[in-house]
């Protein structure tokens, strides 16, 4: 069963200002002729990466809620410049919408078990298809 991973996504307004981010960059690495693949670097190696890359995807608090995911594709520790341990965990770069889930704040990243995930949103659900504001209400009275 895959093991996940939960982190907050600091100066992320929405899911769509992380897919602009995304984009970006992708588009940056491109031009540099650069391996046009996307990652976020964190200090801290998880331990289970076998768990984590056999499906696992990384959940993204944004503004207080789970609003969304990325498959964890590969975990790739290695040494930055200045001898710390660090390591990259490569994302599939297409942003998949969830549930709205609340969670307080928190450092660096935490596992998230299976049956701590929330669902994802298709495409033209009536969830889905709420503007933020109303979906944040609604998620905080717990009607969602």
């Amino acid at each position: 069963m895959a093991l996940h991973l939960i982190k907050l996504c600091v100066g992320c307004g929405s899911p769509e200002d992380l897919e602009y981010w995304i984009a970006e960059r992708l588009e940056e690495k491109k031009r540099r002729d650069e391996p046009v693949e996307q990652y976020h670097v964190t200090r801290m190696v998880p331990k289970r990466i076998e768990e984590i890359t056999g499906g696992g995807s990384l959940y993204w608090v944004i503004q207080g809620m789970v609003q969304c995911r990325q498959r964890v594709l590969d975990i790739r520790p290695f040494l930055d410049g200045e001898g710390i341990q660090r390591c990259r965990l490569v994302l599939e770069p297409q942003v998949i919408r969830t549930e709205w889930q609340p969670r307080r704040p928190f450092q660096g990243w935490r596992y998230l078990k299976p049956e701590d995930v929330p669902g994802d949103i298709r495409a033209g659900s009536d969830t889905g298809d709420l503007p933020d504001h109303m979906r944040r209400e609604l998620t905080e009275l717990g009607l969602l």
